[in-house]
């Protein structure tokens, strides 16, 4: 593995938590960096291109949220929330920022390693794969392609860095095009989540995506449709 491929940040404000996680991290060959508090997390993911960030949500100074919501603003790196028990509204404050996954403590430091690999396998982060890729996964559109073993997306000819979970919401979509999903099935099947008290999860992941789509290419960003009081939709264009 890279330096890049293989870096990982752990954010939390108890050093007991941080050896624990640095260890078993470093057992299967991670590189692992720490920070304690929210400034210098925010100091050492903007300056370093992390394969994956642990990230506390209870940090002094700027919480985990806060954290989160401004690294998205110029980085698509994987997030993993570190939450407590009874903190459902920060997890869903983090999904909505952009978290990808989330781990609640007290926790098995085997389950946060089986969680990190999966990210890592299906992240854009692992995108490094040639054109070559077995092409019977691609999905192609007139301004759209998804190359789903590259977890490459290629919009207007360019290709845009989407998190693990932006492009899990875009390839579920994609693989059912014209198919209406309501923001509970889309919270349900993308997010694993059953918790139903706040739906501005999908919509804020919709948001982001048609952004950072419309950047390259307006034609790809217009065919994730609004179905008003239903849901959402890829759009093929006739």
């Amino acid at each position: 593995m890279s330096d890049y491929a293989s870096r990982i940040l752990v954010v939390d404000d108890e050093e007991r938590i941080r050896r624990l996680l640095k260890m078993y991290l470093e057992k299967e060959g991670y590189l692992v960096d720490e920070a304690e508090d929210g400034e210098s997390a925010l100091k050492l993911a903007s300056g370093t291109d992390y394969a994956l960030i642990l990230l506390d949500v209870m940090l002094p100074g700027i919480d985990g949220v806060e954290v989160c919501s401004r690294l998205r603003q110029i980085k698509a790196t994987p997030v993993i929330m570190l939450t407590a028990k009874g903190e459902e509204m920060n997890r869903v404050q983090g999904f909505e920022v952009g978290a990808d996954d989330y781990v609640v403590k007290p926790f098995s430091p085997r389950e946060v390693i089986y969680r990190v690999k999966a990210i890592l396998r299906r992240s854009s982060a692992t995108a490094f794969l040639t054109k070559e890729t077995n092409t019977s996964n691609n999905i192609v559109f007139p301004h759209l392609v998804i190359e789903h073993d590259a977890h490459r997306v290629t919009a207007g000819g360019q290709e845009v860095s989407l998190t693990p979970k932006e492009y899990e919401l875009l390839h579920y979509l994609a693989v059912s095009p014209d198919k209406v999903f309501s923001r509970e099935e889309l919270l349900k099947d993308v997010w694993n989540y059953e918790f139903f008290g706040d739906l501005r999860t999908v919509d804020t992941h919709v948001k982001r995506l048609r952004e950072k789509l419309n950047k390259v290419s307006p034609d790809a960003a217009a065919m994730i449709t609004t179905v008003w009081g239903v849901g959402y939709k890829l759009e093929v264009p006739k």
